[in-house]
């Protein structure tokens, strides 16, 4: 085995410049396949020295060693002819030997040594993919390890046809960056520059990107700059500049962002971002709770990010998510306008708002919505509800103004990984709403005017739940475990009976792992949930309102306790409306909302239901009759210009 004290079965070899070599390095840090050998960079100002020790299929007993050099600000590099892809490797420091910060693969995990890879031999073949664009994005996300039974990258490669004709756009991939474990949910990743070992290689990951792009899918990474996992993370032995001590994370250490010797870290992460643009040939990032990445710089580091997978992208369109709990609209608005730049963030306001219409329950996080006519409205208006508004649940004003803000820029679900799995059991949500409001809601989520998102097995009304699982080390996952206990009991019909901390499916458990899994089976039985979602994505894609909304095209109306209308303003008499009912059948008599109003005094006719036959309704009786609105019970219809039978 490699150490500092060169041994007699190690070859010790001293560093030589890189020269020109070194212009082609891809990343600040990391190991580099170049014009011959391979050259290593790392950032360790812990360190009095660093080598780098590397070998075949770890054959540490003829491992060749090779002192790095010191830079300017921390860095050490050096090259070697004698490496190539292939080969295990290690970086030696005075403490130990550790993997590399910038391994771009651990096929041993995060315990493990680094494997060095060559981007460059992949052959792709999407030359001609565009990206995508801000606009008409539908967007699903899923899980690589539960997606499907064999929760590989391969197996998720042969689904992909799935995804395409059911007609979604872009697919959200949880994070993938790799953590200690058989299996997790990904947000405790700690080496974010290689793609997890437990879904396949690196190439796979790529195959994955290039035949989605074959199928016009665009593919968006799930990555976590917030905070790195607690097991496997050896950034402290290089460095602890990663870190900040100035600020709380609910998670786990800060990053160090704008403190002292933020400068590496910064590029560390800045890196990252490009990284996956540029060698996986991703469209976009989801960025993972913005609101514990601190920055009091006078460059955001957001701002910086954004910039990077623009740049990477070398032209192509690229999409850019956030998670923002604060609602912190700054982060959706131009750098001309002192914002960061993103396209979008989820808007967790529409969720919980939908929850409450389906469920009737408002309690903790959802204690600040009453899912009326009137927030489904301003939604569909406004984007956000909270902009400023004091937020009883938080004790404090939540959000801020966004009335400047595109309905493309809210990505609306009502169901996603986090709230799924914020309950006892982990069910999907049509297993707590009725058959009817079910197919309502997700009428107004697919023909609404923000960017919908599925998550994995919406489709087709799966019945797997989706837990949350995390295979950590005893001790660590008996602390995991009773963390998220304490996080529901948040809930007061979690709260309210002490045993259900006790019947919380484990997460280190391997069960708990497999009962997510989806079964695709489902999908063939279920084809009456399928249709309904592939109908509806079809006929948003077909709708100029909806696809190219424009400011001002759009106006709603409250018609009863539980009903609504959305209006939408075409160019050319093509107007369409959205009537949505998730309570008892209406009638309304007199029709006193000119919202109503057909397009020069012609008829409304019934372009969609949800409650054709096809899709388990039981049919809808024309709306607009001689006695006047008839407006069905727990259902949604699109509507628009045309003549009509009056009953």
């Amino acid at each position: 085995m490699c150490n500092l004290a060169p041994a007699e079965a190690m070859t010790n070899k001293t560093n030589h410049p890189l020269a020109a070599k070194e212009a082609r390095r891809r990343l600040p840090i990391g190991a580099e396949v170049v014009e011959s050998g391979v050259h290593f960079r790392v950032w360790a100002p812990a360190a009095k020295s660093v080598a780098v020790c590397f070998a075949e299929q770890s054959e540490w007993a003829n491992a060749v060693q090779v002192d790095l050099e010191p830079e300017a600000g921390g860095y050490f590099s050096g090259h070697a002819d004698e490496a190539s892809a292939g080969m295990k490797y290690q970086f030696l420091l005075p403490r130990g030997k550790f993997p590399d910060p910038a391994s771009r693969f651990q096929p041993e995990g995060p315990h493990g040594a680094s494997e060095i890879t060559d981007p460059e031999a992949f052959q792709w073949d999407d030359g001609e993919w565009p990206g995508v664009t801000r606009q008409g994005q539908i967007i699903y996300e899923l899980h690589i390890g539960t997606f499907t039974s064999e929760g590989t990258w391969a197996a998720a490669t042969d689904r992909l046809p799935h995804l395409a004709s059911l007609g979604v756009t872009l697919l959200e991939l949880m994070p993938v960056a790799d953590f200690p474990g058989r299996f997790g949910w990904g947000y405790d990743g700690v080496n974010l520059f290689a793609p997890s070992h437990l879904y396949g290689r690196p190439d796979d990951f790529r195959r994955f990107v290039n035949e989605a792009h074959r199928l016009g899918l665009g593919v968006l990474l799930d990555v976590v700059y917030n905070h790195f996992g607690p097991d496997g993370n050896f950034l402290k032995e290089f460095a602890p500049h990663y870190f900040s001590e100035r600020n709380r994370n609910e998670w786990g250490e800060a990053i160090n962002f704008d403190n002292e010797h933020a400068g590496p870290s910064r590029e560390f992460f800045v890196a990252n971002a490009g990284y996956w643009i540029d060698e996986f040939h991703l469209d976009g990032l989801r960025i993972d709770a913005t609101q514990f990445i601190f920055d009091a710089s006078e460059g955001h580091v957001l701002l910086a990010l954004q910039r990077r997978v623009r740049e990477a992208a070398r032209g192509r369109g690229t999409f850019i998510v956030g998670e923002n709990e604060p609602q912190d609209a700054r982060l959706l608005r131009t750098e001309g306008r002192g914002g960061y730049g993103l396209d979008a963030l989820w808007n967790d306001d529409f969720h919980h708002s939908a929850i409450v219409a389906l469920t009737g329950k408002n309690e903790a996080y959802y204690s600040d919505y009453r899912g009326s006519p009137q927030e489904f409205i301003s939604l569909a208006k406004r984007g956000f509800l909270y902009q400023g508004q004091r937020y009883k649940w938080q004790k404090a004003r939540r959000g801020s103004p966004a009335l400047d803000l595109h309905p493309e820029q809210f990505v609306t679900f009502i169901q996603n990984h986090d709230q799924i799995a914020n309950s006892l059991w982990g069910k999907r949500i049509h297993t707590f709403a009725s058959e009817g409001r079910m197919r309502a809601m997700t009428a107004l989520l697919l023909l609404g005017p923000g960017t919908p998102m599925l998550f994995q097995g919406q489709e087709f009304a799966a019945s797997t739940p989706f837990l949350y699982f995390a295979d950590h080390h005893p001790d660590l996952a008996a602390l995991v475990a009773k963390g998220r206990a304490k996080f529901l009991s948040q809930f007061p019909s979690f709260a309210s009976s002490p045993e259900n901390a006790d019947l919380l499916p484990r997460p280190e458990l391997e069960d708990t792992f497999h009962r997510s899994k989806l079964d695709f089976a489902e999908s063939e039985r279920n084809e009456a949930a399928l249709a309904l979602h592939r109908d509806l994505i079809a006929l948003r894609k077909s709708e100029p309102a909806i696809v190219r909304p424009q400011p001002g095209n759009l106006d709603g109306a409250v018609l009863g306790p539980s009903a609504f209308v959305l209006r939408y303003f075409g160019t050319n008499h093509d107007d369409r409306l959205l009537v949505v009912n998730l309570g008892q059948r209406l009638e309304l008599n007199p029709a006193p909302e000119p919202l109503l109003a057909p397009v020069d005094a012609e008829s409304w006719r019934m372009l969609w239901s949800s409650e054709d036959p096809r899709y388990g309704g039981a049919g809808t009786p024309a709306l607009e009759t001689d006695a006047n609105w008839n407006i069905p019970a727990e259902a949604a219809v699109w509507l628009g210009p045309g003549l009509a039978n009056h009953d």
